[in-house]
């Protein structure tokens, strides 16, 4: 794993839900020849974040920034003041149940579980669980393009979720210069673009979701400093995206901080 992701990091260092998996043509195939770009990054504001807060799932929506946090005991949704780093706990999950990622589409809020093969909806407004979802496989990240919800599980594979039912409609398959990329973890929906955390990497990939090739690699290398470790920091994790501003965030699981980034190509 420490090879692929070396390799990873330094070699270029649908409307409407519905549908089988994208079919393969001469031109989406060409995935060994798109251009993948390499970015690095500016930190541009830097915000306090709980050092409790094992972070699974983030997402700015309608100026609010929601975030959902695993570990046994310890899995809630809640939303963060961005200024104060002030959580307020909006749903906790049973002491048995590991949260994963989380995404709102409309007035509902969707958090995935790890192992439960569960997914829970809440309304957004008062909290109260609307219904359960039953799936298969594990539950990591989550996103959603404003119809269609988009899940991960560990692999290379984002399936596209219809959000009434909670049936996979679509599968895409993570590949970098033809390459699966596995541990797709939490998802973000950027200006018509899939990003996505790589699980126990400093790496972000950006993707097209109508083809699952990586067209941009970032590299978030030493973005938390030394001297902020401590015993129980764990990996970068958690991508958030405020429309209205066009800012980025980004923090990891026991993180202090959560930052404000622009992209720099390299």
């Amino acid at each position: 794993m420490k090879a692929f992701l070396t390799i990873l990091i330094s070699g270029l260092l649908l409307a409407a839900c519905g549908g089988n998996s994208a079919k393969r043509t001469p031109e989406n195939d060409r995935t060994t020849s798109v251009s993948v770009q390499n970015y690095s990054y500016r930190i541009k504001n830097t915000y306090p974040h709980s050092r409790t807060a094992y972070t699974q799932g983030l997402e700015f929506y309608d100026g609010v920034l929601w975030e959902g946090t695993g570990q046994n005991g310890e899995s809630r949704l809640q939303t963060i003041d961005l200024e104060s780093g002030r959580e307020t706990v909006i749903r906790e999950l049973p002491e048995s149940e590991f949260g994963e990622g989380i995404t709102l589409l409309g007035d509902r809020i969707y958090q995935l579980t790890w192992t439960d093969n569960k997914a829970y909806v809440y309304d957004r407004k008062t909290g109260n669980t609307l219904r359960q979802f039953r799936y298969a496989g594990e539950g990591w990240g989550l996103a959603n393009d404003g119809q269609c919800l988009y899940m991960s599980d560990g692999s290379a594979n984002i399936f596209k979720v219809n959000p009434d039912t909670f049936r996979r409609e679509a599968t895409l398959t993570v590949t970098l210069r033809g390459e699966p990329v596995p541990m797709i973890n939490e998802l973000e929906w950027i200006d018509g673009r899939i990003w996505a955390n790589v699980y126990l990497s400093n790496v972000v990939v950006i993707i097209r979701p109508d083809t699952g090739v990586v067209e941009g690699v970032i590299d978030f290398s030493g973005l938390l400093r030394e001297e902020d470790l401590e015993d129980d920091t764990d990996v970068l994790n958690g991508i958030a995206y405020e429309p209205q501003s066009k800012r980025i965030f980004v923090t990891g699981k026991n993180w202090p901080k959560l930052f404000e980034i622009e992209l720099v190509k390299q």
